[in-house]
């Protein structure tokens, strides 16, 4: 059980007018650009940012995840962390990376976790 990534996550409107910006601004490339249609949301990868992109409204749900974790398993750290008294917000669900879960830990701090598929 390992974490092997933590992604700063930030909030925008519309992400290709300022890809080429955090691209520039962090010197390196997106390694990772999609979209998921059905919750209206764009997101992409530049190194240790996560950038997504919707409208306020499609933001809102999210906005109170504070960083996303690359995990390892899921499996794993989803008996771990209910064991440890944190609660599952959005349950394990596939996603276009792999996939994920939402949890606010036991101090109240909400996290992304996400299992990148063998593919990514």
């Amino acid at each position: 059980m390992k974490i092997l990534q933590t992604l700063s996550r930030l909030y925008i409107n519309d992400l290709s007018s300022v890809l080429e910006f955090y691209e520039k601004l962090l010197g390196t490339p997106a390694i990772i650009r999609f979209q998921i249609q059905q919750i209206g949301l764009e997101l992409a990868q530049i190194g240790d940012i996560l950038l997504i992109a919707g409208s306020e409204e499609a933001l809102k749900p999210f906005r109170s995840t504070q960083a996303t974790f690359l995990v390892d398993s899921l499996d794993d750290f989803r008996a771990f962390l209910e064991e440890k008294g944190a609660e599952i917000v959005r349950e394990p669900a596939k996603v276009p990376t792999g996939r994920n879960m939402t949890v606010k830990h036991p101090d109240g701090s909400v996290i992304e976790y996400v299992e990148h598929s063998k593919a990514v």
